[in-house]
């Protein structure tokens, strides 16, 4: 029975299979066949030479890599803490009212993400709403806050709080009132409740989360872009000027697999570490 039962998932798991080869890994591995090629070319057939690899290594993409990999990890830990009381909120106290905080949230994703920061840029910058009403009350104006670090930051966490948010509801959904109550009872305080009982039963739903809103951090474009201006040099600025205006797709190939295999890797472990069957009811 179990044999059959192995044998139906399979084969209801092939056309899945099959869609999920075509339309990821070949890309990948396209990807990374381009990035062993010469520079300046735009066939894979052709002798590889690795130089591209070389160049990232060399030419001091390394720090475009740190960059991207700081500031999400820095949008991730904010968030993490942002998030943590409106997730306890959703999953333990405001009852109906989630769904109402749900929808609010959800329906952000219906604008699009550049638009959005665009309405960011017209609060923040210079003669904007938040400077021009300072200028306007007390005579004096500044430089507005755009075209830094802080606000790229900030425009992660707000782009990706709901990859965030939700992961986080279900992982605390998932604290049974049983275990806080008992402890309460022994004198545990608040914080070795959070620290012993709330943090390690939601751990899957925090890693979930986490992973989320890294790995989408990242590599995103928009928010350096539109609200860090050149004040930083994102790995994703650097693959699409490598394919663009550099006309160097094994640069563009190499840098993008830096990044897949940085991300993959750690992805890659925190789902080995998270209960997704826990997560969906399944167990």
């Amino acid at each position: 029975m179990q044999r059959r039962d192995r044998q139906l998932g399979l084969l209801y798991a092939l056309p899945i299979g099959v869609f999920l080869a075509v339309a990821f890994l070949a890309p990948i591995l396209l990807v990374a066949a381009f990035s062993t090629m010469p520079p300046k070319v735009f066939s894979i057939w052709n002798m590889p030479d690795f130089s591209a690899y070389y160049t990232v290594i060399t030419q001091g993409y390394w720090k475009t890599v740190a960059w991207s990999l700081g500031m999400s990890m820095a949008a991730t830990l904010i968030l993490f803490v942002v998030c943590w009381p409106l997730a306890y909120g959703m999953a333990k106290v405001f009852g109906r009212f989630s769904l109402v905080l749900t929808i609010g949230v959800v329906m952000t994703l219906f604008v699009s993400e550049n638009i959005r920061l665009f309405g960011w840029v017209l609060t923040l910058m210079k003669g904007g709403l938040v400077e021009g009403y300072i200028r306007a009350w007390t005579g004096t104006g500044f430089d507005g806050l755009l075209y830094n670090v802080p606000v790229i930051v900030f425009g992660l966490c707000y782009v990706y709080l709901p990859f965030m948010l939700f992961p986080l509801a279900q992982g605390i959904a998932m604290v049974p009132e049983d275990a806080r109550a008992a402890a309460f009872d022994l004198g545990a305080t608040r914080w070795q409740i959070f620290r012993e009982i709330e943090l390690p039963l939601a751990m899957p739903g925090i890693l979930v989360g986490s992973l989320l809103t890294f790995v989408l951090a990242a590599g995103a474009l928009a928010e350096t872009k539109l609200l860090g201006g050149q004040a930083v040099i994102v790995i994703a600025e650097e693959v699409e000027t490598a394919f663009t205006y550099g006309q160097n797709w094994p640069l563009g190939a190499a840098l993008a697999m830096v990044l897949i295999v940085i991300v993959g890797g750690i992805a890659i472990w925190g789902i080995g570490r998270a209960d997704l069957d826990r997560m969906m009811g399944r167990r």
